[in-house]
C-alpha cells in the first residue's frame, strides 16, 4: 500500500504537472475525508502521510475550548478539563489528537485523491488568471455574457469569469446570453466557488470610468473627476475639476456636439448626465450641483454637515425634481445633507432657532431678554463662545462695558461647570472603553448611559438608526461611532486564525 501511494503521487505530479507536496497534502485531505465517513458524527479527522516511505496515520482531533463556548461540538471540541485527562500538557486554544486505525487505500481511495487534486490545480489555474487580471491595473471588464444564473449574469472575457448580479444591472436593461457589456470591478470575492469578481453597471465610479475612456484629458491628468451620483438608467451628476485655465472642464466632457457626453449615455441605456464644475467652496459646489435650480442663500451648518438652501416658489419644484431626484443627487455629488426652503421658511426657522438660543442665555446665564438680544445680534450662539472668545472681542460691543463683559463671562463659564459635574455624574459606571472611544464625549456618554448604553459592547450591538434616534445625531457619525465599537472584534481575528492554524 505504500508503494501504491508513492507510486501514485509521482505520477499525479508529472501528470499534472504540480509539486509532490501538493499531491501529498492532497492525499491527505482525501484520505482524511473518507476516514471521517465512518463516524456517525461529523469528527475532525488528520492525515499524515510519509513523504519518503508512503506509510501514513490518522488520527481524531478535538479543539480545546471553554465550557461556555456558543455551538460547542462534542464531536470536534472538548473542554481544558477532559483534555488533561488525556494529555497531562493540553493547553486551552490547542488541538489534543490520538490514533485512530487507518482506512484501506484502494482505487477508490485513488480517485478520491485524483479528484483533489484536480480540483487544487482547476483552484490554482483560477487563481492565476485572476492575479493576472489584477497585475494589469484594469478596474473594468468587457466581455460576453455567457450564462445567466438566478437573473445575474455571468460574463466571459478572455479567460475569465465575473459576475454582474441582478441588482447591479441598469433597470432598463434587459441582458441576454451572447450580448456584449461593460462594468466595473466592484469587489473580489476569493472565496467564492464561481466567478471571483462581481461586477456592477450601476455604481458611481462606473460612470467615472466610462468618462476616463471617453475623455482623454482625465487619463493625461489635466482633468479631474472629482465626484458622482446616479439614479441608474435615469439621471447622473458627476463633478469634474481642472487646474490649468486653458480648459473648460465642462466643455472638455461633453466633447465636439455632445460626442463624448453621449457615448456614454448610449452606454448608460439612456442615462442623461449632468456635468457641475467642482468648487473647494462647498456653498459655490452645492449651487453647481442644483442646477437648473437658482439658489437664493445658503447657510452652512458645518457640525451638521448639512446646508439650508434657499430658494423662491418658482424654483422649488425645480430644485428638488422629479420625485427628490435633483436635490438627492446633488447631496450625494457633494456629500452635504441639503434642506431645500422657501424663503419664509427661512425666516421661520431662523426665528425658532434664535428664541432658543435666546431662551437658552437668559435661563443658564440669568440675562433678560434685551441683552439676549444684543449677544445674538452680535453672532454669539453658545455658552462656550461667550466663556472663551477672547475678550477683546465682548470689548468691542458698544452696549455693554468691562465690568458687563467679565460678568457675562463668568456666569457663562459657572454654567458650563455645572453643565459639566451634571454629566460626569451620569457616566458614572460607564465603561472606560465606551468613554476612551474615538469620537466619544462625555455628553453623548451621559445620552448612552440614559437609554441603558454603558459599555463598548452596548454600542456595538445598536443599529445605526437605533444610535441615531437615542442620542440625536447625524448618521454619519452614529456610524462611525458604532464601527469604532466593533473594532476590537476584527482586531482579535488574526490572533485566533493563528491559534487555530498551530
Amino acid at each position: 500500500m505504500s508503494r501504491e501511494i508513492l507510486l501514485l503521487v509521482d505520477a499525479l505530479a508529472r501528470e499534472k504537472n504540480v509539486n509532490r507536496d501538493t499531491v501529498f497534502a492532497a492525499l491527505e485531505m482525501a484520505i482524511a475525508s473518507a476516514t471521517k465517513k465512518r463516524f456517525t458524527q461529523d469528527v475532525d479527522v488528520r492525515v499524515a502521510i510519509d513523504r519518503d516511505t508512503g506509510g501514513y496515520e490518522a488520527f481524531r482531533r478535538w479543539h480545546v475550548v471553554p465550557d461556555d463556548t456558543p455551538e460547542y461540538n462534542t464531536a470536534q471540541m472538548t473542554s481544558l478539563e477532559e483534555a488533561l485527562e488525556k494529555r497531562p500538557d493540553a493547553k486551552m486554544d490547542e488541538y489534543i489528537e490520538e490514533p485512530i486505525e487507518n482506512i484501506p487505500f484502494g482505487r477508490i481511495g485513488a480517485q478520491a485523491a485524483k479528484q483533489v487534486i484536480l480540483q487544487r490545480i482547476r483552484d490554482a489555474e483560477r487563481e492565476q488568471i485572476l492575479n493576472d487580471f489584477l497585475s494589469r491595473g484594469d478596474e473594468l471588464v468587457t466581455g460576453t455574457v455567457k450564462r445567466m444564473e438566478r437573473g445575474s449574469a455571468i460574463v466571459e472575457s478572455g479567460r475569465l469569469e465575473a459576475m454582474l448580479p441582478r441588482e447591479h444591472m441598469v433597470p432598463k436593461e434587459n441582458l441576454r446570453i451572447g450580448d456584449r457589456v461593460r462594468a466595473w470591478v466592484m469587489k473580489i470575492d476569493r472565496s467564492a466557488r464561481g466567478p471571483q469578481l462581481i461586477l456592477s453597471r450601476i455604481a458611481p465610479e462606473f460612470i467615472m470610468k466610462l468618462f476616463e475612456l471617453e475623455v482623454p484629458e482625465i487619463e493625461e491628468g489635466l482633468l479631474e473627476i472629482k465626484s458622482a451620483a446616479r439614479d441608474p438608467g435615469v439621471r447622473a451628476k458627476i463633478a469634474v475639476h481642472t487646474n490649468d485655465r486653458r480648459i473648460d472642464p465642462i466643455g472638455t466632457c461633453v466633447g465636439m456636439r455632445g460626442s463624448r457626453v453621449q457615448a456614454v449615455t448610449q452606454e448608460l441605456a439612456g442615462e442623461r448626465v449632468d456635468i457641475v464644475l467642482w468648487s473647494a467652496d462647498p456653498a459655490q459646489f452645492v449651487i453647481g450641483a442644483l442646477a437648473p435650480a437658482e439658489v437664493s442663500s445658503i447657510v452652512v451648518d458645518e457640525e451638521k454637515h448639512s446646508m439650508d438652501v434657499v430658494v423662491d416658489e418658482e424654483n422649488l419644484a425645480i430644485a428638488i425634481g422629479r420625485s427628490g431626484q435633483n436635490v438627492r443627487l446633488a447631496s450625494e455629488l457633494t456629500g452635504w445633507t441639503l434642506n431645500l426652503m422657501t424663503q419664509e421658511e427661512s425666516e421661520k426657522k431662523q426665528q425658532a432657532e434664535g428664541q432658543g438660543i435666546k431662551d437658552l442665555f437668559m435661563a443658564k446665564i440669568d440675562v433678560d431678554e434685551e441683552v439676549a438680544d444684543i449677544l445674538i445680534q452680535e453672532g454669539f450662539s453658545t455658552l462656550e463662545e461667550i466663556a472663551y472668545v477672547p475678550i477683546n472681542e465682548m470689548l468691542e460691543i458698544d452696549a455693554f462695558d468691562e465690568d458687563t463683559v467679565n460678568e457675562l463671562r463668568s456666569r457663562a463659564r459657572n454654567a458650563l461647570l455645572v453643565q459639566a459635574i451634571a454629566s460626569e455624574e451620569k457616566v458614572e459606571g460607564v465603561d472606560q472603553n465606551l468613554l476612551k472611544l474615538d469620537g466619544m464625549d462625555t455628553a453623548l456618554a451621559a445620552k448612552l448611559a440614559e437609554g441603558g448604553v454603558k459599555t463598548r459592547e452596548d454600542l456595538a450591538d445598536l443599529a445605526v438608526d437605533e444610535l441615531s434616534e437615542l442620542t440625536g445625531i447625524e448618521e454619519e457619525r452614529a456610524k462611525s461611532l458604532i464601527m469604532a465599537a466593533r473594532a476590537h472584534w476584527f482586531a482579535d481575528e488574526p490572533a485566533a486564525v493563528q491559534k487555530e492554524a498551530s
